[in-house]
Order: C-alpha cells, then sequence, then structure tokens
C-alpha cells in the first residue's frame, strides 16, 4: 500500500529509502539525544555497586558493567526494570522483585542527578533528518520506554519538531508490553493514525530494532553511532533493514552539514 502523498510536499530531500513511508517513529535515547550515554553511565555506577556487595560465584561473572557492550546487549531500549533484571539474570545474581527494583530505583536516581548537571543535546543529523520529514508532510513521534523521554527532548529543545510521544509513564499506563514486543512502537503509530506496514522505525538498540521487525514495521533503521566492529551486525540480524551511523545520511544530501 502506498502512502497518501499531501499536494505540494515533495519528498526529494530524502534518501530514497524514506521517501515511500507514511510515517517515521523515532527512538530517543541515543537517537534523537545523547542520553544512552548518561543512561549507561547510571547503570554503570549502579551495576558495579551490586557486582561488589554481592559477586557471583563464577568469577568471569563479576567483571564491570560495560557502558557499550553490556548496555546494548541487556538494558539499551528496554524498561528499567526489565533491563536491571536481564543484566542481573546474565551475571547470575538473584532476581527478585526487591533485588531488581532496588537497582533500577539507585540507577533512576543517578540518571537524575547526571540529567541535571550535564544536560542534553540532539543530535545534528536526527534533527536535519525530522525537519526534512516534516517538510516532506511525514508525520512524526517520538517513543521511548523511559519515563524522562519528554523532559529529555524539551532540554534538547526538539519536542516541538514531533507530531506524537509515548514514554515510559504512558506505556505503563497503556499496559503494554516493553521493547522486544512492539507494543510501544505500534501505539505510536496507531496516534499519528497510519499503519506499522507504511511506517518507519528508526532505533539504536537490538531490542527496538527486534520490536520494530516483530511490529511488521515497512522499513527498521539501526542506527549505530559507535561503527563498533560488530554493532552494525547485530542490528541487521535483530531486525534492521539498514543500518547507518548518522540519520544525516538518510537526507538526500548525505551526512549532516
Amino acid at each position: 500500500m502506498q502512502p497518501r502523498r499531501i499536494p505540494g510536499r515533495s519528498r526529494d530531500a530524502l534518501a530514497p529509502a524514506l521517501r515511500d513511508v507514511g510515517a517515521v517513529v523515532f527512538d530517543t535515547d541515543g537517537v534523537i539525544t545523547d542520553s544512552a550515554r548518561l543512561h549507561a553511565a547510571a547503570w554503570k555506577t549502579a551495576f558495579d555497586a551490586l557486582l561488589l556487595a554481592h559477586p557471583p560465584e563464577d568469577p568471569d561473572r563479576r567483571r564491570p558493567f560495560d557502558e557499550r557492550d553490556d548496555y546494548l546487549r541487556h538494558v539499551d531500549g528496554r524498561s528499567r526494570l526489565d533491563g536491571a533484571e536481564a543484566f542481573l539474570a546474565a551475571r547470575g545474581i538473584e532476581t527478585s522483585a526487591e533485588t531488581v527494583r532496588a537497582v533500577a530505583a539507585d540507577k533512576e536516581r543517578l540518571f537524575t542527578q547526571r540529567l541535571r548537571e550535564q544536560g542534553v543535546d540532539a543530535y545534528p543529523g536526527t534533527v536535519r533528518l525530522v525537519k526534512a520529514l516534516r517538510a516532506a508532510g511525514v508525520p512524526r513521534a517520538a517513543a521511548s520506554a523511559s519515563r524522562h523521554a519528554g523532559e529529555l527532548l524539551g532540554r534538547a529543545g526538539v519536542l516541538d519538531l514531533f507530531d506524537a510521544l509515548v514514554d515510559g509513564g504512558e506505556a505503563a499506563r497503556l499496559g503494554l508490553a516493553g521493547k522486544p514486543a512492539p507494543d510501544l512502537f505500534l501505539e505510536a503509530v496507531r496516534r499519528l493514525g497510519v499503519p506499522a506496514d507504511r511506517a518507519a522505525v528508526v532505533e539504536d538498540a537490538l531490542a527496538g530494532v527486534e520490536a520494530g521487525r516483530r511490529g511488521g514495521f515497512a522499513l527498521v533503521v539501526g542506527v549505530d553511532r559507535a561503527a563498533g566492529a560488530d554493532t552494525g551486525t547485530r542490528l541487521l540480524r535483530h531486525g534492521a533493514d539498514l543500518v547507518v551511523r548518522d540519520l544525516g545520511e538518510l537526507c538526500a544530501g548525505g551526512a549532516p552539514k
């Protein structure tokens, strides 16, 4: 099914991959804003303290939390509770509700502190793409498992570039399952009035690209800002149709100027 074109709106400023989509849903952390670094740092402090206080029996599992590999594998794109449980299980640590809630609460406190101290910025390439989509009449939504998504977008000065926002608070209110379930993204396109098979999802997390694939989206774009040796390959294996280092690459002019 071809998307309905808005008269007078040209899509020439978009890369060919996006010219036939009816809407685009963007993850927030690491895709729109540089807040993934704050999340990763907060998780590291919280998890490393727990590993020190309750070291796993297996010495190989006692290594500190890796802000790149462990973040991508276990917590990126997930809710705090789901991310905490996934990492603890991977290290063989008790995953009782009390332990999971405690480490998630510690992470939340640390993240909020860092956010207030350091702030966040929007990636210029993402802003360029979102503005090109708006100029072309393509509806845009931001979606995130984080309850801070609206605050992050507001602090970065880009909240008004999106037609809809589905954050962690909304997900909890509506009882949406966390990624890799597609519920968050499906709710976003529902609010835009576009079916998933005519829409694109943009994600930097393994769980996120898998969610896009499970949701039947027409296009799943993976973002690999670190350009790691195998990160792009992992994103493709989990469901991305294509992987870019910067979303400015999806503008007709290429990388951001």
